[in-house]
């Protein structure tokens, strides 16, 4: 796996470039705390892309994984971000791509659809259904744990499940309670509404952070749900079940 950097804006950004070089481009964009080796490489999803034809690019969000690590607030927030992924695919050379977030990444994608809907051929929204409108709850208990002297500090039990994620990914403790504290602009049912691409919302049926897949794809025009059967939002990520409706979801745009 060979680890690649670009300038965007000013920012280093990491990323990876797999598969067919003259394939359908899919763009990964991981979640919070994570980085792309720990939610798409480890969990099988390059591969599974790869496999099937795809030129899969997937990118360290910044503040995470190999990409710079920012301390500041205003250099964070999914808008921000988004750009990040967008400036990735004009580095690259990609008129456009299908895009694939996973919790915050699905944030991400949803801005970069929004703001950049000639950019995103197919989106897939995963671990992020109606609270990605409604919002997932208040940033400072996890910022806070993230900035505890030690795990065994903290007794907020999301900020604990992030705190140990956060430990397990290797990841800037610091760089992660900004990015946690960073504005949250809201996501309107009726931006939505005007996305033109097929999007697919994809959630675990036990997942308590992401909300409800269907209220959230009844929102767009061409959405559709996919709930992730027995699976919470930690461990949907690499879900056999969701990676079949991703592929097949991408191959109805192949086909047509």
């Amino acid at each position: 796996m060979n680890v690649r950097h670009f300038d965007s804006d000013g920012v280093d950004i990491a990323y990876i470039d797999e598969g067919d070089p003259a394939g359908p481009p899919v763009l990964l964009i991981h979640g919070f705390a994570s980085n792309f080796e720990v939610n798409w490489v480890s969990t099988g999803w390059v591969d599974a892309l790869s496999k099937v034809g795809h030129r899969v690019i997937a990118m360290d969000n910044r503040g995470h994984g190999h990409s710079e690590k920012l301390y500041d607030l205003s250099d964070y927030g999914a808008p921000i971000m988004a750009e990040d992924a967008r400036r990735l695919l004009d580095h690259l050379g990609i008129a456009a791509a299908d895009v694939m977030g996973y919790s915050m990444g699905a944030r991400i994608t949803a801005f970069l659809a929004i703001n950049h809907p000639g950019r995103v051929r197919r989106a897939v929204f995963g671990g992020l259904g109606i609270n990605m409108v409604r919002g997932v709850g208040a940033p400072e208990p996890i910022a806070e744990a993230l900035e505890a002297p030690s795990i065994d500090d903290v007794a907020d039990l999301s900020g604990r499940m992030f705190r140990l994620f956060a430990e397990q990914t290797g990841s800037d403790l610091k760089a992660l309670a900004a990015c946690m504290r960073s504005s949250r602009i809201k996501i309107v049912p009726d931006v939505l509404a005007s996305l033109p691409m097929p999007v697919l919302v994809a959630v675990g049926s036990d997942d308590s952070v992401g909300g409800d897949p269907a209220d959230l794809a009844d929102m767009m025009p061409k959405g559709r749900a996919f709930h992730i059967a027995g699976r919470d939002h930690m461990k949907a990520v690499g879900d056999r079940t969701f990676k079949a409706e991703v592929l097949a979801f991408l191959d109805e745009k192949a086909q047509a």
